[in-house]
């Protein structure tokens, strides 16, 4: 019952029973095999019927599927109520199978394949027969055929309406069912067929389920995988190796790792053997997440379960040593591999490598490896050019680049859009957009087409020159393109309305991303935070703040900080220092500004003490660089009491000062006619001068 609450809930048992209503009433139609025919067609139908029934027998000991059965028959003579009277009249006098045998025969030209009168009396009649399985067959082709021209729906309905004709379809009708479903992209209708056919008596198996996980994962919508795969399990159903490999990959490029190691332990503890494949798979999604260590675990045990790691499972290893900024380890690594007998470094090997260079800015060595992997016969592709040109990009060396893209060319590789993203984003960093923008009209005279990517990059580039409208033109145009904007663009806008203290805006496209199933990261949280506290509503702030949990994020220095500065802007130095203290326990470190922000409002209420303990939590280096700051401010304001006693700390720390402060914190004290306190000082300074002579004598 729970399944037709459901179904009820979202208006789908209302549509089906109207559709069934129109159905019965015209079954009849579609079943009768009484009307009168002329004596013409009778006879037609009789010497249609002697074929069949001559050619099955002839064949019937050589055990040749009925599916293949050639009649003799000229097609185009047959008519399509014939065929309906030739079927029926087979089931009821030759029999289930000789009936089945024509039915397959008719639907192989397209005459027939689509009338849909010819399936239900087919159906009907294997019924009548008592035949059930046989019927649901032609249930199953009928689905099948139905979807190559669009009739899907139709379809699915008469199949559950033959329900109420005493056809109860099975399991297998129900997972073809959804899978033909899924794979035309019928994706709320295939999890609502699911329960239809729940509620009618069929039993899922572990097939069933795989398809509903199959088909959401294929569309990238982890979270509805999730819930089906778990479902799935607790049933005690396990996916074969080819599935779990599929649900690692897309597990781990949506940033679920953690989730897709989870269900590998389970699924093994479940009694599947996980393969080489499944173990290299595992490993790649951990080196893309980061956790390297892990990686390298799992290769231990994938070792230990007899398996070999291959070309691919150090690849993955190397480009994950290297996107952790391990670059020499890969290197050796791939040293490994050079001087390997059977696994040799291929495309993707070097590929990586490079990468890794590159992000460095070891370009010679990138290109070291450009030509040594040509001089052992690989052919760079257009992944390798667009790697090694993105890195000369970033280090503003565009002639090369431009050379690499002309040679890429030269050898056949057109360049795609990664490697004019790749040039336009170094242009835009480097301040030359107009230049970035005539690259992209060259690119699109020769069939170029943006991607999401491309339009982050020109958005984010006129958001930093706050032109809003022209971001926002390029939103537009990139929706209207049919290219889905993700997280990126939307925290591109929302940060610079935060900015221009345009929160309602900031509001709608926040708001907007989470209505479509976008999930905000750190960074969108961060800006919608500043933007609250740089116009001073504090309530909202902590609102967001709170809400970070909500999808996954967790606030960090940054995060800390905006929220600390806002509380201390309204002299909230309680909460403020509760913040601030819940930071260092989480093992983040305070940026510079967050530091000197709360310790000086400490300073303005002359509660120098609990400055003092804000700072001592902090390593020794850091601590000297924020009070040398906050000596530095103080003096500006020529509050030379409360320097003296940070400048006196900083001696306890380093007898060395710097020259600077030194000088600013003398004259704010001359300035302020505080004589007594640089004759201190300065004594001090001799003093302890004098005792590290000694010492060092």
């Amino acid at each position: 019952m729970l399944c037709f609450v459901i179904l009820k809930n979202h208006g789908f048992s209302r549509r089906f029973t109207s559709i069934f209503t129109f159905k019965r009433k015209s079954l009849c139609y579609y079943s009768s095999s009484s009307t009168q025919l002329q004596p013409i067609s009778q006879t037609m139908v009789q010497r249609v019927c002697s074929l069949v029934c001559e050619s099955y027998n002839q064949h019937a000991h050589m055990r040749v599927s009925s599916q293949r059965l050639h009649f003799g028959i000229e097609v185009d003579f047959l008519t399509h109520e014939q065929a309906v009277s030739v079927v029926a009249s087979l089931a009821s006098d030759a029999g289930s199978m000789v009936a089945l045998s024509f039915f397959h025969w008719a639907i192989g030209y397209p005459k027939f394949r689509h009338f849909m009168r010819l399936y239900i009396v087919c159906a009907t009649s294997l019924i009548g027969n008592r035949n059930s399985e046989k019927a649901c067959e032609v249930m199953r082709c009928m689905v099948e055929n139905f979807s190559e021209v669009g009739r899907l729906k139709e379809a699915v309905e008469m199949v559950i309406e033959m329900h109420n004709q005493g056809l109860v379809p099975n399991t297998r009708t129900l997972n073809l069912i959804i899978k033909v479903t899924s794979e035309m992209g019928l994706v709320e209708y295939a999890e609502l067929l699911f329960e239809e056919m729940c509620v009618r008596g069929v039993q899922p198996d572990s097939v069933s389920y795989r398809v509903m996980v199959v088909m959401y994962c294929k569309i990238g919508n982890i979270l509805e995988a999730d819930r089906w795969l778990s479902a799935m399990l607790e049933r005690g159903f396990v996916v074969d190796n080819a599935t779990f490999t599929l649900i690692i990959s897309r597990f781990c490029e949506k940033g679920y790792a953690t989730r897709a190691l989870w269900y590998f332990r389970r699924l093994v503890d479940m009694g599947l053997e996980p393969n080489l494949i499944n173990f290299t798979c595992m490993i790649e999604g951990l080196c893309k997440r980061g956790s390297i260590k892990q990686a390298f675990e799992m290769l231990e045990e994938m070792v230990g379960k007899g398996w070999k790691p291959n070309v691919y499972t150090h690849t993955s290893l190397i480009d994950g040593l290297c996107k952790k900024g391990w670059t020499e380890k890969a290197f050796r690594l791939f040293l490994k591999l050079v001087r390997s007998e059977n696994h040799k470094p291929n495309v993707l090997t070097y590929t990586a490598m490079i990468s890794g260079y590159c992000r460095e800015d070891k370009l010679n060595r990138a290109e070291m490896l450009l030509s040594r992997m040509k001089e052992q016969g690989l052919v760079p592709n257009t992944n390798t050019y667009t790697t090694l040109i993105d890195g000369h990009c970033k280090a503003g060396n565009f002639e090369r680049a431009y050379d690499l893209m002309n040679l890429m060319s030269s050898e056949g590789f057109s360049p795609n859009v990664c490697t004019y993203n790749a040039i336009v984003n170094g242009l835009c960093k480097r301040g030359r957009v107009q230049e970035a923008y005539k690259m992209l009209e060259d690119g699109f005279q020769n069939g170029l087409k943006p991607d999401r990517f491309t339009y982050n990059i020109l958005m984010s580039e006129h958001c930093k020159q706050a032109n809003i409208r022209q971001a926002l033109v390029l939103f537009n145009k990139m929706v209207k393109s049919g290219i889905q904007p993700d997280i990126h663009s939307y925290t591109t806008l929302i940060a610079v309305f935060c900015r221009e203290n345009r929160m309602k805006e900031s509001e709608m496209f926040f708001e907007e991303a989470v209505r479509i199933g976008i999930i905000p990261t750190n960074r969108t949280y961060t800006s919608m935070i500043c933007g609250y506290c740089r116009e001073g509503n504090l309530t909202l702030a902590m609102k967001f703040f709170h809400r970070l949990s909500d999808h996954g994020c967790a606030p960090d220095s940054i995060t800390y900080g905006a929220i600390i500065s806002g509380l201390c802007k309204q002299s909230k130095l309680d909460e403020a220092r509760g913040l601030y203290d819940s930071m260092i326990e989480k093992g983040l470190v305070p940026c510079e500004v967050t530091r000197i922000t709360l310790a000086y409002e400490y300073c303005k209420v002359d509660d120098c003490l609990s400055a003092m303990v804000i700072l001592e939590r902090l390593e020794k280096k850091l601590w000297i660089r924020t009070a040398t700051t906050l000596v530095r401010k103080l003096c500006s304001e020529k509050k030379v009491g409360m320097a003296a006693l940070f400048f006196n700390k900083l001696l306890d720390m380093d007898l060395h000062v710097d020259r600077v402060i030194l000088a600013a914190f003398m004259t704010a004290c001359y300035e302020t006619n505080n004589y007594a306190l640089v004759s201190d000082l300065s004594a001090r300074i001799h003093k302890e001068n004098r005792l590290e002579i000694k010492v060092t004598k």
